[in-house]
């Protein structure tokens, strides 16, 4: 199991991502390759949080 020190900072790091990807989705469209691209390494960061 996760320290809860490793979880705190995981999701940190998602909360951080999402509000990026939410930001260039306004900006650009849903399906730019840069806002699916994030898309994308936020899954692998949930995936890691929700094994």
């Amino acid at each position: 199991m996760k320290s809860l020190l490793g979880k705190r900072k995981l999701k940190f790091v998602i909360e951080i991502k999402r509000k990026v990807m939410y930001t260039k989705a306004k900006r650009l469209g849903l399906t730019h390759p840069d806002v699916v691209k994030c898309s994308k390494e936020l899954d692998v960061l949930l995936n890691k949080y929700h094994p």
